[in-house]
């Protein structure tokens, strides 16, 4: 599984980042996760607003700092 957090490094992407390695650490499952902070890569996902959850290039979730929960249904746990 690939995962990227979208977001040009801000507190809430970090927040996001922080989020997303918690759920994947504590499931046990195996995924890539992958900060992407280029302004155009983030631009080819359409996504306006930041930070966004991109799992197996699918955007998850976009504009909002995720729930643990959110990020648990986003991967399919």
């Amino acid at each position: 599984m690939e995962i990227k957090i979208l977001g040009t490094g801000c507190a809430k992407c970090k927040t996001a980042q922080a989020v997303v390695e918690k759920v994947v650490a504590e499931s046990g499952i195996e995924a890539t996760i992958t900060k992407v902070e280029d302004i155009m890569d983030i631009m080819k996902y359409n996504i306006m607003s930041t930070p966004a959850v991109v799992v197996d290039e699918v955007v998850k979730i976009k504009g909002r700092v995720p729930s643990e929960a959110e990020v648990r249904q986003a991967l399919g746990l």
